[in-house]
């Protein structure tokens, strides 16, 4: 790496120096008008117009939304530059960034690395930090890849990424992209800072590098909305904002607008075209904008991973309801899922008490709450983000719904009539509890069990049910009779106020609640000064007597305890604040070294309840390691990789049958519809930007050797992305447990020890709607939007990348030839598929979407055809025919993608090829 240090650390510390409070200027803002690395910008009072309102736009960039700014903040003038990060961050972190030339901007950076950096500068000036977590995870290359409980605080006055906002309005008086660094002068490559200046003391707002902006992306809507700092967490892919374009793009394409890039960005993506700058300055009273068009200055954030979640309930199938009690909707969050999205139920009904069926797949609720008086509503609804299947039980009053599986498997929910007060006896036993089944989405009958609104629960052997809105009672059958039978009622923790009473459904009767700093409770936990309620939370055994307890984190009390299902020693609950406010929801690891971990924090969150499906083990698969086997895909991973491990299923699922595999880029992902292949059974395995080498990793390891009727390899041949090489291998693939520990054990050859599709479902998976979009029909990309677009397409990569450098053409064939032997060894015979781009190219000089010239593309052409005539088991079928094809415009979802109307007809013609052949 080439260092230029001396010179630039006298102008660092002249910087930090500069930006010190020392120079007399206020801390709100600390730089004068006359300095050269912040630049004031004047926004308090002005609306900046973020997206666009043309029709031809990315939808995440449709509609306008207008953000009023109440405030002023600074911005960099350049883009962070490797020798500024180096210095700062290899001796304080060891991040380090290899570039050759400290002048040049910092990219391969990840949005955690641009943060740290912020944090750091922020450390070394004195100054808070904008932006809070738990644990950090820095990969081989040095490179953050993951910050678990991240949070960022606008509130504080320091050094953050520049919002959307911010730099739209920075950037949109001086937006002329012919004088910034792009395809069209760059050389297709980044150029030291402020070697283009684009006016008002900024740099390299277009162009040069892409910049990371402070923002989860969400959707607009036509609104006006104050301080607007994005959406409140990543949705169901976790997608960052990116702005301004690099080097590699076109000036034309260029726009103000533009917030993404060519592929999904989250918050562990690095590409070497994209980099940083910073912000400086609070924002006042911050908004953030979910799907459903609502801003607020309060969001819920989610800050444990999936894998700290797995640690305690050993199951990747693990889902958190709880009530918003600002909305006074359902939100949830699914922990099987790799992006922890908190996802609300938009709704007009008041939802209490909620509780996830023992399917994990519905929830019930009530429209009153514990302690409370009136009539109460008791609904079932699905557990996703609409709650389809809404239903009602159509009784008089139910409240404080339960979920039971009765011994002959059918499943019930047990409700109380009244969430009133029980301290009078007769008020109480006028009070009754009920069962109801619910099967195939419907009520069925309900069944009286007993007086008392005994909603606490009920236990297994249906011998103990508790309850406590104001005094813990109990009804509690000897071991010859069960509750409905004959059963005494009684009143535990010797009369003294209790309530947030649960019963354990692990079968071991024992009693979770809170109390009011009675003496009973202050004698057990020997503190006389315990003198707030619901300080301690306690554990009472099947008789009534105090076993456990555990103390409230410092400044805060308990609420809302629930017992997780069927886990021995899981249980969560809400924090309230010392102002009353419930704005934690924290799992309770019973008897653990660490009892009270956040799972989420908030606002107002209201009564928790986890659920866990079935572990690994207990299906059965002891054998297995369960941190690594099937686990294709981790918190930290690149869409790409979420998308394999969903082919990865299909590959279990179906490679006892599989005849035909398509496999390759994202031209064959969305270009094959193996529902429309008669000849024989054919499943989709491509995933997004597979190059050959990954294609011959999964032909050799698991095509070949485990699928053992395969008769024909349908690979991809792009031959404008032949400048690819390992690289994107190492950077998907190369550190998922999955794939290593299939290695390890041989890639199975000498048989699969268990059931490997049942695995893979148990662990780490990506959301419902990617499972649809990535396996619809056996793997096709379902993609129902049209057209290649009027415009001359951009061209992503070096048109002359091959008269450059043409060893990556080599590196492909090599890589081709080889898998051509492999699967002439096994009697396999090889299609290797041409799929169409838009004949727009023919405009632009470029063979298609990566380049290179169309003289370029002879060659290799030329080398595969050969390749034909050396293996008898490969032919090549062309569709794209340099551009002349007989594909419309409706056929394509994009410029190089088929849609489902092109996909037809090019998976009818394969079929046809593979039935002749």
């Amino acid at each position: 790496m080439k260092r230029v240090l001396c010179p630039f650390l006298f102008l660092f510390a002249w910087f930090l120096f500069a930006c010190s409070e020392g120079n007399g200027v206020s801390a709100d803002y600390p730089f004068g008008e006359d300095d050269s690395r912040m630049v004031l910008m004047k926004a308090k009072g002005s609306t900046v117009v973020l997206g666009t309102t043309d029709s031809s736009a990315n939808v995440i960039e449709r509609p306008s939304l207008r953000v009023f700014m109440d405030y002023d903040f600074y911005i960099s003038r350049n883009e962070v530059t490797c020798g500024e990060f180096n210095s700062l961050m290899e001796p304080a972190t060891g991040l380090v960034v290899d570039c050759p030339d400290d002048s040049l901007p910092a990219t391969n950076m990840t949005y955690f690395d641009a943060v740290l950096f912020a944090n750091e500068l922020s450390k070394s000036e004195n100054r808070d930090t904008a932006y809070t977590y738990s644990s950090k995870t820095i990969d081989s290359e040095k490179h953050c890849v993951g910050l678990e409980g991240i949070e960022y605080h606008p509130e504080i006055a320091t050094y953050r990424l520049p919002t959307e906002a911010e730099w739209v309005f920075a950037a949109r008086s001086n937006w002329d992209p012919e004088k910034a660094w792009t395809s069209d002068n760059s050389d297709y490559k980044l150029h030291p800072v402020c070697s283009k200046e684009d006016g008002d003391g900024l740099c390299d707002m277009m162009g040069n590098a892409m910049e990371w902006a402070n923002d989860w992306l969400g959707y607009f809507r036509d609104t006006l909305v104050l301080n607007y700092v994005g959406a409140p967490d990543g949705g169901k892919l976790s997608q960052r904002v990116v702005k301004g374009g690099s080097f590699r793009n076109r000036a034309a394409s260029l726009t103000l607008y533009a917030r993404g890039d060519v592929y999904t960005i989250i918050s562990s993506s690095r590409a070497d075209y994209v980099g940083f700058r910073l912000a400086y300055g609070a924002i006042p009273q911050a908004a953030w904008m979910g799907n459903n068009g609502k801003a607020s200055s309060s969001r819920v954030t989610s800050l444990i991973n999936s894998s700290s979640v797995y640690a305690y309930t050993n199951s990747y199938k693990t889902k958190l309801v709880f009530r918003n009690d600002i909305t006074g909707n359902l939100s949830f969050i699914d922990y099987s899922k790799g992006a922890q999205s908190v996802v609300e139920i938009a709704d007009t009904i008041d939802s209490y008490h909620p509780v996830i069926s023992p399917d994990g797949k519905r929830v019930a609720f009530c429209t009153m709450y514990e302690g409370s008086r009136g009539i109460s509503e008791l609904y079932v609804r699905d557990l996703n983000e609409k709650g389809t299947n809404l239903v009602k039980l159509d009784v008089e009053s139910a409240a404080i719904p339960r979920w039971r599986v009765l011994d002959n498997g059918d499943t019930v929910i047990v409700y109380v009539t009244s969430t009133g007060v029980n301290t009078n006896e007769e008020t109480f036993m006028s009070t009754s509890t009920w069962q109801v089944p619910f099967a195939n989405g419907k009520f069925g009958v309900p069944q009286k069990l007993f007086d008392g609104a005994y909603h606490g629960g009920i236990s297994k052997d249906n011998r103990l049910a508790v309850s406590g809105a104001s005094l813990l009672r109990a009804r509690v059958a000897d071991p010859s009779s069960t509750l409905e039978q004959s059963a005494r009622d009684t009143v535990w923790y010797n009369g003294e106020r209790a309530c947030n009473v649960s019963l354990a459904q692990d079968g071991s009767k024992r009693t979770m609640f809170l109390d009011f700093a009675g003496e009973t409770g202050k004698k057990f936990v020997g503190n006389d000064n315990a003198v707030a309620a619901h300080q301690y939370l306690f554990i009472a055994d099947s008789t009534g007597n105090l076993i456990y307890s555990i103390e409230a984190p410092d400044g805060t009390t308990f609420d809302h305890t629930e017992w997780a299902n069927a886990k021995a020693n899981i249980a969560v609950a809400t924090l309230t604040n010392v102002n009353g406010a419930h704005n934690e929801i924290v799992l309770l690891n019973i008897s653990g070294d660490a009892p009270v971990i956040t799972l989420v924090k908030g606002e107002e969150l209201w009564h928790p309840d986890l659920w866990s499906g079935e572990s690994i083990e207990s299906q059965g698969f002891d054998e297995l390691d369960k941190d690594s086997a099937c686990v294709y895909m981790t918190e930290h991973s690149d869409i790409t990789t979420a998308i394999m491990k969903t082919k990865m299923e299909l590959f279990w699922l179906y490679r006892d049958t599989t005849e035909v595999v398509i496999i390759g880029s994202s031209r064959s992902f969305a270009g094959v519809d193996p529902e429309l292949i008669e000849s024989y059974f054919a499943v989709n395995l491509s995933y997004s930007a597979e190059d050959l080498k990954g294609t011959e990793f999964f032909v050799e390891n698991y095509i070949l050797p485990l699928m053992p009727k395969i008769k024909y390899v349908v690979l991809t041949l792009d031959y404008d992305r032949w400048y690819v090489k390992d690289g994107n291998w190492n950077k998907w693939f190369s550190n998922i447990p999955g794939y290593e520990y299939d290695r390890n054990h041989g890639f199975w050859k000498d048989g699969v020890k268990a059931d490997m599709y049942a695995i893979s479902r148990g662990t780490l998976n990506p959301n419902e709607l990617d499972y649809f979009i990535f396996t619809y029909h056996r793997g096709l990309f379902y993609s129902e939007t049209e057209g290649w677009g009027e415009d001359i397409p951009d061209v992503s990569e070096d048109p002359a990348w091959f008269d450059k450098d043409d060893s990556g053409m080599h590196f492909n064939l090599f890589t081709l030839t080889r898998i051509l032997e492999l699967c002439r060894k096994a009697n396999v015979k090889v299609i290797g598929v041409v799929y169409p781009q838009s004949p727009n190219y023919l405009k632009t000089g470029a063979w298609g979407r990566y380049g290179p010239t169309r003289e370029a593309v002879k060659i290799m052409q030329g080398a595969v055809d050969d390749l034909t005539k050396a293996y008898p088991n490969f032919i090549v079928m062309d569709e794209n025919k340099d551009g002349y094809h007989d594909y419309v415009a409706e056929e394509f979802s994009n410029m190089d993608h088929l849609g489902l109307k092109g996909t037809e007809k090019m998976s009818r013609r394969l079929d046809q090829k593979l039935a002749s052949w």
